[in-house]
């Protein structure tokens, strides 16, 4: 029996089964309030394009493992194990092998044969993009374009061009690429802002070089932080490699999203994906445009998320802000006084919610401005005036290793630490005026994740100066509270909640 007549089997029996209960019911209901994207994607597929790269590569480079070619899955080689596909016999596109040179013959394939021995085009990735105005300029993702020599553009009419890179930003995956072309159909751009939950949206692209494939689902959320630069869209439309650089359309067939990350364990769709919110694109292409760069504001420090536990030993409100964990030396935030320890609750008035929204309201202030900061340091709110300046490579102290002091064991006490007096010219070298060095974590502190070399600047609103000062304060605690301990460890500082132990307890 083969699989064909037994399923008409089943089906016929569904069926017979069935008439008896609805013998008056001549066709099926129409389906109600389910939307029909076909008009959308009449209007907005002519602006997605194809993107794909090709990088410059010597006769020696270009050996092939049986089996291999450069066929669609040339991006998921390139995104997932960081290496170019190589590229297969000669002639053969990244397309499902339809010839690249169709409609002009450019960029399609090798400048040489196998055989030629002289460097030739390998084609490396395949992505998406979309037209943003009449002139040629095309959005995609940074990654899409990343470490390529030449990167090809192809409409929807199969017109391919060589387009010029104008600038692209790692930082929010953002690259914009001009083409040699004019009455082109741009995208209508949305308000990313007015993004709902739940609401259908389209995603167009080339998912494995499948070009202007057409997938459809909701909005999951919105502001999903995934330790990027920018809070992320998420929705389950289906986007797999390839799908990078394309739009993501609301139903009005707006534009308020680039497709950029999935979330998968395969390599494939696995129904999370994450789109870079337009407006937050936007800005950064039109820096590209004008300069070629994107030029953003700092102020030297390194930030982490404020937990509920910290912030209910600190006395904060409600769970907010931005921990500062370390302060660059001479940066802004240095010269206004900001210390490790300190939370940021508001930048310019603008509320710090998460420890991700800090470096998107500095990083959009244009270098020079006078901005105000609010902090929480001590039970006690603060504003200090900070000038923002331009942002740069990171630079931080470290500490002469060969300094550190020979420690004798002290006592442990209720937090389970044994700590020992820091020297006075590693106090100065490691730029504090205070604080303890672990010697020894046990208890509760090894639970913690405290270790030995750690240092000790602060135990709840009490700045620590000395050993002795330090077994005094812990003496102290609330063995009912959690105890806000301020932990410096290499260049990085953080609070660390630790409930103290009672007497007897280990």
């Amino acid at each position: 029996m083969t699989i064909l007549p037994l399923r008409k089997f089943f089906a016929a029996a569904v069926v017979a089964a069935c008439l008896p209960f609805a013998p008056h019911v001549a066709s099926a209901a129409p389906a109600a309030n389910l939307p029909d994207f076909a008009d959308l994607v009449d209007k907005v597929g002519p602006s997605v394009v194809n993107i794909r790269t090709t990088t410059r590569v010597s006769s020696a480079q270009r050996g092939l493992p049986p089996g291999m070619d450069n066929g669609d899955m040339s991006e998921f080689f390139r995104r997932f194990f960081g290496i170019p596909l190589p590229q297969g016999p000669q002639g053969q596109s990244p397309r499902g092998g339809q010839g690249g040179g169709q409609g002009g013959g450019q960029g399609g394939g090798s400048d040489s044969g196998p055989d030629g021995g002289n460097d030739s085009e390998q084609n490396s990735g395949v992505g998406s993009g979309f037209i943003l105005s009449s002139d040629g300029y095309v959005m995609t993702n940074a990654h899409v374009v990343d470490d390529a020599d030449s990167i090809y553009v192809t409409l929807t009419d199969k017109r391919e061009f060589k387009a010029k890179l104008i600038g692209v930003d790692d930082r929010t995956d953002v690259a914009v690429v001009k083409i040699q072309a004019s009455n082109l159909p741009a995208v209508t751009m949305g308000d990313s802002n007015k993004v709902r939950v739940g609401e259908w949206v389209v995603a167009i692209g080339s998912p494995f070089g499948l070009e202007n494939t057409v997938t459809a689902g909701i909005v999951s959320a919105k502001g999903r932080d995934t330790g990027d630069y920018l809070p992320f869209i998420q929705t389950d439309v289906a986007v797999n490699p390839g799908n990078s650089g394309g739009p993501l359309i609301n139903m009005q067939g707006e534009v308020i999203g680039i497709n950029s990350q999935i979330y998968s364990r395969t390599g494939g769709f696995m129904g999370i994906s994450f789109a870079i919110p337009i407006d937050e694109a936007m800005r950064v292409a039109d820096q590209l445009k004008t300069s070629g760069k994107v030029t953003r504001g700092r102020i030297a420090v390194a930030i982490g998320e404020v937990t509920k536990d910290v912030a209910d030993s600190l006395g904060l409100p409600k769970t907010q802000g931005a921990l500062v964990s370390s302060v660059e030396p001479g940066g802004p935030a240095d010269k206004a006084g900001i210390q490790p320890g300190d939370i940021i609750l508001k930048f310019n008035g603008a509320s710090v919610d998460t420890a991700t929204d800090l470096p998107r309201m500095v990083g959009d202030t244009k270098p020079g401005t006078k901005a105000t900061i609010t902090i929480w340091r001590k039970g006690a709110t603060r504003d200090l005036p900070i000038t923002v300046a331009e942002m740069q490579t990171d630079k931080s102290a470290k500490a002469d290793p060969k300094k550190a002091p020979e420690p004798k064991p002290r006592a442990s006490n209720t937090l389970g630490l044994a700590v020992v007096d820091i020297p006075a010219d590693q106090m100065a070298q490691l730029k504090i005026k205070g604080g303890v060095l672990v010697d020894s974590a046990d208890g509760p502190a090894a639970r913690a994740g405290l270790q030995k070399g750690d240092i000790i600047l602060r135990v709840g609103d009490t700045d620590i100066t000395s050993a002795k000062q330090f077994q005094d304060v812990t003496a102290r605690l609330d063995t009912q509270k959690m105890a806000a301990v301020l932990v410096r460890r290499g260049d990085n500082t953080q609070f660390v909640p630790i409930r103290p132990r009672a007497p007897g307890q280990k």
